[in-house]
């Protein structure tokens, strides 16, 4: 029986799905995260994809693979060769997406709704009945990615550190402060400097789970995660400005943080928008959409 291989490669763990035509998914896992900015580090990339094989071929060799990444651009058959290699396909056997294209997939049909998806980063994204990706924000953390894991953990820290530069020590009164010191390892700027400039961005996404623990006892953690779901809430806006009210699926871990974040992105969606909260599985999608090239090549 044919088999197809899916993955969603975003700022944290990379997550895999295989699909065969007679079981359905038969077996998925996670490994660490990769995105297409690794070009520039190929040696890190290498790496991670031969993670990803070891963990995979375990359980078969796939006839197809079908990925999607974050930070795509047009390197689209350079990362296909570098998918194939590992998993000993040619590289016209391996497709490569975005990320939010099969997050979207998994949740909506084409021309069907908007997806806003808040994992490290934040993205909102529309297939129309053509099959054509519309995208709304997700520039990178070092822009924007408003709403996103990275976005509320440097909110904070920037509240903190400039309420430290006002009084020294202040911290000390603060839950926020506290919770994300205790995760970071210390409450010297030099702790925050290590953590902030030395990690990779998906560790500073996690950091965002210090903030959702301190809202119950600090009301500046509630204010950056009311304000993280109006950040989502712009991206399904725009896109409704420009294709047209149509209901709205949140998903991503970041979402999941608090029940704030969806609470006050349901507040600044226009009225009568319908808001869910779903799951995403963008891997699962991704898994069918290799199965079915592996079943129509068979």
């Amino acid at each position: 029986h044919p088999r197809g291989l899916g993955g969603a490669a975003g700022g944290s763990p990379t997550r895999w799905a295989r699909a065969s035509a007679a079981r359905g998914n038969v077996a998925e896992g996670a490994v660490r995260g990769m995105s297409a900015l690794q070009l520039r580090a190929p040696q890190s990339l290498g790496e991670a994809l031969s993670e990803l094989a070891a963990s995979v071929l375990a359980h078969g060799r796939p006839a197809r693979v079908h990925a999607g990444l974050t930070g795509l651009g047009g390197d689209v058959e350079v990362l296909g060769a570098l998918f194939a290699a590992p998993f000993g396909l040619a590289p016209d056997a391996v497709a490569v997406g975005s990320d939010i294209e099969i997050a979207y997939l998994d949740i909506f049909a084409p021309g069907e709704g908007y997806v806003v998806y808040a994992g490290t980063g934040s993205v909102g994204a529309f297939i129309d009945a053509a099959g054509a990706l519309h995208r709304a924000g997700g520039r990178g953390v070092v822009l924007d990615d408003g709403g996103g894991g990275f976005w509320i953990a440097r909110e904070a820290l920037r509240h903190v550190w400039r309420a430290e530069d006002e009084s020294p020590g202040s911290w000390r009164e603060s839950p926020l402060a506290a919770a994300l010191f205790a995760h970071i390892g210390g409450s010297d700027w030099s702790h925050s400097r290590d953590f902030i400039y030395g990690g990779d961005r998906g560790e500073m996404g996690r950091l965002a789970l210090a903030v959702a623990q301190a809202a119950s006892a600090d009301p500046v953690a509630r204010e950056i995660l009311s304000a993280a779901g109006r950040e989502l809430a712009r991206l399904a806006i725009a896109l409704a400005r420009r294709h047209g009210p149509r209901p709205v699926a949140l998903t991503g871990r970041a979402a999941q943080l608090h029940p704030l974040i969806a609470e006050s992105m349901r507040a600044a969606l226009a009225p009568g928008t319908v808001l869910d909260l779903r799951p995403s599985l963008g891997h699962h999608a991704a898994a069918r959409l290799a199965l079915q090239a592996a079943t129509r090549e068979a």
